[in-house]
């Protein structure tokens, strides 16, 4: 049995069922059937044309739930001419999926959760593993959303910027469980690219591609965080930088500047830095000011005032973050670093180990420990040999 094939057709029938006038929950419903079905049959017996069956397969299943459901017979004039088994509409629907999962009165989550469901073809386990959260929650987020969009018409434009926005935060989770969601929201933004001629949309899949690029070099062999300054750059994937840089020129040939389109312009910086210190970051300070005029973002001039401190030296830098809000994520740990830098170890040591504290997560926390652990060791070793001479 072809899982990917599987995942692949589904958002392709779903709109299918759309069209034909079920509401969206009904009709994700009825595709979940099919998909289980076609795991019981296909394996002995094939289709020809596998959409064109779970099409037929999924109709009928919903066709079986309304006519079931009594308080909801007045729908069935909808549904009085079943259509008959035959090949899968070369029509695509699946733009108008992105567009519904990513409706405006979806929470980022649900509207996360919703996209790995009716576009990516997950299944609710699949979902609830990556996020770490039980099956039975993700479900009823699942079941909370399609309820939120079930009756919404597409009768004009949906929003680009959200769906990519909601593809960014599947990307952002990265790896957990038992699906790769950076790969996934690789596969899906590719399959948007395909459907939409935007610069943003080409933007956000270079800057997915050139970060990929760089996963295998991100992690030691113990788990630990490597700095990118730090990281092997003989373990970078040069193919998916050179994809990535290819997609940027011809986004930004267009000249209609994105955020997207500005984050893969400093990805690729990085990437195509042969080594660490021969990083453009003057460019880089470049892209930053004009990240911040688009986005106005605290978190962007928090990685500006980095950039600056690798451009302009570190006290340079440390007036960048000074106008910044110190309660911003990380800010303590751009401080250390910079601290560090500017020859002030007790300091860094210090702010390291207050950032280690505030640290999202685990493997961020040891990495701040351990900075701080090292540079305690320097400052002690320094206080050993002043005291012996």
């Amino acid at each position: 049995m072809d899982e990917a094939l599987l995942r692949s057709l589904t958002p392709g029938v779903l709109a299918v069922l759309v069209r034909r006038g079920a509401d969206f929950a009904a009709a994700e419903d009825a595709v979940q059937d099919a998909l289980v079905e076609a795991l019981r049959v296909w394996p002995a017996d094939p289709p020809r044309d596998a959409k064109g069956w779970l099409v037929t397969v999924a109709w009928r299943r919903h066709l079986d739930a309304v006519r079931a459901d009594a308080a909801r017979r007045r729908r069935e004039d909808l549904v009085d001419e079943e259509p008959q088994p035959g090949p899968a509409s070369a029509v695509d629907d699946t733009l108008a999926l992105y567009f519904l999962c990513a409706h405006p009165s979806l929470t980022p989550s649900s509207a996360v959760a919703l996209t790995l469901r009716a576009v990516g073809g997950l299944t609710t386990r699949q979902i609830a593993r990556a996020y770490l959260v039980p099956e039975a929650t993700m479900a009823q987020r699942i079941s909370r959303a399609k309820r939120t969009v079930s009756g919404v018409r597409f009768d004009r434009p949906g929003d680009v910027a959200t769906v990519l926005r909601v593809l960014y935060l599947v990307f952002n989770e990265g790896y957990s469980g038992d699906v790769d969601l950076a790969a996934e929201a690789i596969r899906l933004t590719r399959q948007l690219a395909a459907a939409v001629d935007h610069p943003e949309v080409a933007g956000l899949l270079a800057l997915m591609l050139l970060h990929h690029a760089r996963r295998a070099a991100r992690t030691a062999p113990d788990g630990s965080l490597v700095p990118l300054a730090q990281q092997d750059r003989g373990q970078w994937d040069t193919a998916l930088i050179a994809e990535g840089i290819g997609i940027l020129r011809k986004a930004l040939a267009r000249d209609r500047l994105g955020e997207f389109q500005a984050q893969a312009a400093v990805a690729a910086l990085h990437a195509d830095a042969p080594t660490a210190e021969e990083t453009d970051w003057v460019q880089i300070v470049e892209w930053y000011d004009e990240l911040a005029r688009l986005t106005d973002s605290p978190v962007v001039r928090l990685n500006r005032a980095v950039a600056v401190g690798e451009a302009d030296g570190p006290r340079a830098g440390l007036a960048a973050l000074a106008a910044l809000d110190a309660s911003l994520p990380r800010h303590t740990a751009v401080a250390a670093y910079l601290h560090e830098r500017d020859g002030d170890l007790a300091t860094a040591a210090r702010l390291y180990a207050e950032a280690a504290h505030r640290a999202p997560n685990l493997p961020e926390r040891d990495h701040l420990n351990r900075q701080a652990a090292r540079l305690n060791l320097r400052l002690d070793a320094r206080h050993d040999r002043g005291r012996d001479s």
